[in-house]
């Protein structure tokens, strides 16, 4: 015995695939950084606490901050705990910059 709702749902096209915002969140992470964020150190735990929604998932963030760090966007500055991670930022004169896509 077929439902109501299977019978209105038998002429529906598919529902559209819904992109994941982490595919971009390092391009997302700079534009923020530069843009909003005015110390020269950033760590973990402010990407958590301060950043857009979407850089803010730990393995986000962390993939983020090191695809920076290999663009030469960040460069990672020794921790007074070895469960912390912190970055430095270096700012560069560009107007609008962009990290490639991997």
């Amino acid at each position: 015995m077929t439902t109501i709702f299977n019978r209105l749902a038998r002429g529906r096209p598919p529902g559209a695939k819904i992109e994941l915002p982490h595919q971009n969140s390092p391009q997302i992470l700079l534009d923020w950084l530069l843009q909003h964020w005015t110390n020269p150190d950033i760590c973990l735990r402010d990407i958590r606490a301060y950043a857009p929604r979407p850089v803010r998932h730990e393995e986000i963030a962390i993939s983020s901050a090191e695809a920076l760090a290999r663009h030469g966007w960040l460069s990672e500055l020794p921790a007074h705990r070895h469960d912390r991670r912190v970055w430095r930022i270096d700012r560069k004169p560009i107007i609008h910059p962009t990290v490639p896509t991997e």
